[in-house]
């Protein structure tokens, strides 16, 4: 088969070296992917917002499977363009896709099928959202209140403001922070307390395979400080949820999202990602993404053991209750490496040293999420997140072990990481 992922940064390197791992694989491709991913698939300069010419580049190179990576694609409809075109693609339909693309839909989505979530208001304008801080549910000017643009933010649209006067700033700073466009409404929330948890599966519209529970390390600085960024680190393990967890995600979570997408006529079908807060009151979901995470999909592909081809046909033709997925036992971990200046404007353009020192420490994997090569073919950074330091171990103290050891081996000017991932 003719494989093409689309995407670029450590989600989809993931991904393709996982494809490349399958017999079934004849070619793959990658829109535009990065200077590490060309190591496992022909980069193809198409960028991932442009669905007419991934559309062309499909058809004339005969792509039999697409996989899309990034959530913008699949807002912009890449589905349902590939799909009037016959070609076969894995990812939810632009409808599906505004569980993601817009955070008022997808509150109003709960509070229609009962899913468990903070208390929120939706606000049509920065001065709305703030005289919602003043009245209601955001009555109390110290309690924390949740503050979140309405739009796709590459993780960045999620401010947690310890009292009213931090939410307002974080209402006024919003449009300069993610762009006018995603913050053309405020969604403002509760604040939950307790363990967050990402639990992502696969989705064929009907059934669904649950994938080991992942926990996120969103904010730049250890110990939980600084502001958040797309994801500085993964870890997978049992213990991150109980059997009884689970089943009570699934009864009152799980289920519900996947009715409630058929009842509205947007079946859900590819991968879909809860992240939740286990709270004394019991699970909460704290917002939906349809695709894969990053650096989540790090972890949890490396533990794969089924063939990813098997996974998206079973998706495609609605058999995924047929499909015994198979995952490593074990646990996980990957340390995100980002560049100085992260998360805001990054240094690019250093040379990275060390890469294949690291990938030669037992057990890991590295992937390249913002990297590119100069005219002496080395390696160079060239975005926020450059690297994500993946191992595998029989216990999450050795994959952290691991992980770590093989961090040490990375460096360049500038090269920020933290230290506490899976503390």
């Amino acid at each position: 088969m003719n494989i093409l992922v689309v995407g670029s940064g450590g989600r989809e390197h993931a991904i393709c070296h996982s494809f490349s791992k399958s017999k079934q694989a004849a070619k793959i491709s990658c829109a535009p992917g990065n200077g590490g991913i060309a190591g496992v698939a022909e980069c193809i300069p198409i960028n991932a917002d442009d669905i007419a010419t991934l559309c062309e580049f499909a058809t004339s190179k005969s792509i039999d499977l697409t996989f899309v990576g990034g959530e913008i694609s699949l807002a912009l409809g890449i589905v349902d363009e590939f799909q009037r075109r016959g070609l076969r693609v894995v990812g939810p339909s632009k409808a599906a896709a505004q569980l993601e693309a817009s955070k008022a839909f997808a509150k109003d989505f709960m509070a229609r099928h009962g899913i468990p979530t903070a208390k929120y208001v939706t606000a049509h304008s920065p001065g709305f959202a703030i005289l919602e801080l003043e009245s209601g549910d955001f009555g109390d000017a110290a309690k924390p209140v949740v503050v979140k643009a309405d739009g796709l933010a590459a993780g960045k649209g999620v401010v947690i403001a310890k009292n009213r006067a931090e939410a307002i700033d974080a209402i006024n700073e919003m449009a300069t922070l993610v762009g006018t466009a995603a913050a053309d409404k405020i969604v403002l929330e509760e604040c939950l307390v307790g363990r967050e948890i990402s639990l992502l599966m696969f989705c064929d519209g009907e059934h669904f395979s649950l994938m080991p529970p992942t926990r996120d390390h969103k904010r730049i600085g250890e110990g939980d400080t600084g502001p958040n960024t797309g994801g500085m680190g993964t870890i997978t393990d049992a213990s991150l949820l109980s059997s009884e967890q689970t089943d009570a995600i699934i009864e009152k979570i799980i289920k519900p999202t996947l009715h409630g997408c058929a009842k509205e006529d947007i079946p859900f079908r590819g991968v879909l990602f809860i992240g939740l807060m286990m709270t004394a009151d019991g699970p909460r979901v704290l917002e939906y993404n349809v695709r894969f995470g990053d650096p989540e999909t790090q972890s949890i592909l490396v533990r794969l053991e089924t063939d990813l081809i098997d996974i998206c046909e079973a998706t495609l033709n609605g058999s995924l209750d047929t499909l015994e997925i198979k995952w490593r036992t074990g646990s996980s971990a990957t340390i995100v490496l980002a560049a100085g200046g992260y998360p805001g404007k990054p240094r690019t353009g250093d040379v990275i040293q060390g890469l294949d020192e690291a990938a030669n420490v037992d057990g890991v994997n590295v992937f390249h999420a913002g990297t590119s090569r100069n005219a002496d073919g080395e390696f160079i950074t060239a975005g926020g997140r450059v690297i994500g330091v993946t191992a595998v171990g029989d216990t999450l103290e050795v994959a952290l072990t691991r992980a770590y050891s093989a961090v040490d081996e990375i460096n360049w000017p500038g090269m920020q990481f933290r230290r506490d991932i899976g503390k």
